[in-house]
């Protein structure tokens, strides 16, 4: 099964995302809690896929999203937003996303989104 890389400054939300994927047979070979963990985390482990949260410390997620997409053009990367965050959406997908997810999470929209990303390329 394909090896997924969370990246979220919320350590609820890490929990939930890996409990849900998890559950439904995927695997998680990490988790950062900021852009700047996430990129180099990214770097060295290689994931299928990250999600990935737009608002973190240190580096956002599109910051982050776009040093991934330069490394890897064939990166697959989920965005994950609160409500209320279109600009900043429609920025990540204009830099390389392949989809999103907003908080909070629906769980037959998370497996629905990843299973599909995935079976892309």
């Amino acid at each position: 099964m394909s090896g997924i890389l969370i990246v979220d400054d919320s350590k609820t939300s890490r929990k939930l995302l890996r409990e849900l994927l998890e559950d439904n047979g995927f695997t998680i070979i990490g988790e950062a809690e900021n852009g700047e963990e996430g990129y180099q985390m990214y770097k060295s482990l290689k994931p299928d896929l990250v999600t990935m949260d737009i608002t973190m410390p240190r580096m956002d997620g599109i910051e982050c999203l776009s040093l991934i997409r330069h490394a890897d053009e064939n990166a697959k990367v989920i965005m994950i937003t609160a409500a209320g965050q279109r600009e900043k959406m429609v920025e990540a997908l204009k830099r390389g996303a392949e989809d999103f997810l907003t908080k909070p999470f629906d769980a037959n929209r998370v497996i629905e989104t990843v299973k599909e990303v995935l079976d892309m390329g």
